[in-house]
């Protein structure tokens, strides 16, 4: 059984939730960007909680059923239609045979998820069919014609409804200071936390950029390249901060002012140009 891609968007491409635990080999995690939106279409098309889903960023996402399939639309919120008839997304939807399921440019959010009875079933590289725009590891992105195999159903499809839980505008991030906070100055940190940073439009999976103040450094120097994760935020030359993402690099050179709370990194999937983001201090 399978899908067939009519029209793919500006960037499709399969998402699991990644390949951890091999930075030691230089192979970063990769996985979903919003892991919550991944976790949901799972729920609601009855896999198990890490199946493959296709990640879609903006609109355009076309794709035509060639068997009956059941798949569920999350993420991001705006126009989903099959056919033509306008359909909700964050519940589970049918297609027949010959059925094209559309996914127009969002209204709220970035990302669309689409999940499907039985998961994609791409085969696997390194223990996950996530695509890594940075290494350029994993099934490659998808394109007009490609025919996404389907596995069997695992489980029963789910009546509930996940509506987008982000509104609008931008969100607010819990932050803990460190490991490189002693680079800044005090008023450099207080910046951080108080500052309605605006989402750059260069931003990416593998950083989410923020326009706002420089922030000043307290120390001279370059820092030697140590070990980063996802929401590390690291600060250019410049002194402007970039939120690490799923595709970032194991290691980096920038010093560190703090890192955003792991399940807090899911929204940063959703923030659009032009949004804002603050960052609200928590204790390790």
């Amino acid at each position: 059984m399978s899908l067939r891609v009519m029209h793919a968007g500006a960037l499709s491409v399969l998402q699991d939730l990644g390949r951890p635990g091999l930075a030691d080999l230089g192979v970063g995690a990769s996985g979903a960007f919003d892991r919550r939106a991944l976790r949901q279409a799972n729920d609601l098309a009855g896999n198990p909680g890490d199946g493959a889903v296709v990640e879609s960023l903006g609109g355009g996402l076309a794709l035509l059923a060639t068997r009956p399939h059941v798949v569920a639309v999350t993420g991001a919120a705006g126009p989903v239609s099959i056919d033509g008839r306008p359909m909700d997304s964050g519940r589970v939807l049918a297609l027949r045979p010959g059925d094209v399921l559309r996914l127009g440019a969002p209204v709220v959010g970035m990302r669309w998820t689409v999940g499907v009875a039985g998961g994609f079933t791409a085969a696997p590289v390194l223990g996950s069919r996530s695509f890594d725009t940075l290494a350029s590891l994993g099934p490659a992105p998808l394109t007009v014609g490609d025919e996404l195999t389907v596995g069997s159903a695992a489980g029963p499809v789910s009546l509930q409804t996940h509506p987008a839980y982000l509104s609008s505008g931008g969100v607010t991030v819990g932050v803990v200071l460190g490991p490189r906070d002693d680079w800044f100055t005090a008023s450099a940190v207080d910046a951080l936390l108080s500052t309605a940073w605006r989402v750059d439009p260069v931003s990416d999976r593998i950083g989410v950029r923020l326009e706002g103040p420089p922030l000043e450094r307290a120390r001279p120097g370059e820092l030697a390249s140590e070990p980063v994760v996802r929401g590390s935020i690291q600060v250019t030359g410049a002194g402007r901060p970039v939120v690490l993402g799923p595709d970032h690099p194991v290691t980096g050179g920038y010093p560190v002012i703090g890192v955003v709370v792991d399940a807090d990194t899911d929204a940063l999937a959703q923030v659009r140009p032009g949004d804002v983001v603050r960052f609200s201090r928590r204790r390790a």
